[in-house]
């Protein structure tokens, strides 16, 4: 099966714009640099795991 890199950067962004946004509500609020960091994690995500290449398959 073949995954797209367009899918996996939108699930890696997902999963870290949650994970920011999880810390960030510890305090019940939210504030405009959490909010900043919530973007930025999102944007590196998609960024970085769109731009790594799958690894090439090899055949047996």
């Amino acid at each position: 099966m073949r995954i797209p890199s367009i899918a996996k950067s939108i699930v890696s962004g997902l999963a870290a714009g949650a994970t920011a946004a999880v810390t960030a509500v510890q305090d019940s609020v939210i504030t405009t640099g959490e909010g900043v960091t919530i973007a930025l994690a999102v944007l590196g995500a998609w960024g970085i795991t769109y731009a790594v290449p799958n690894r090439p398959r090899t055949e047996a």
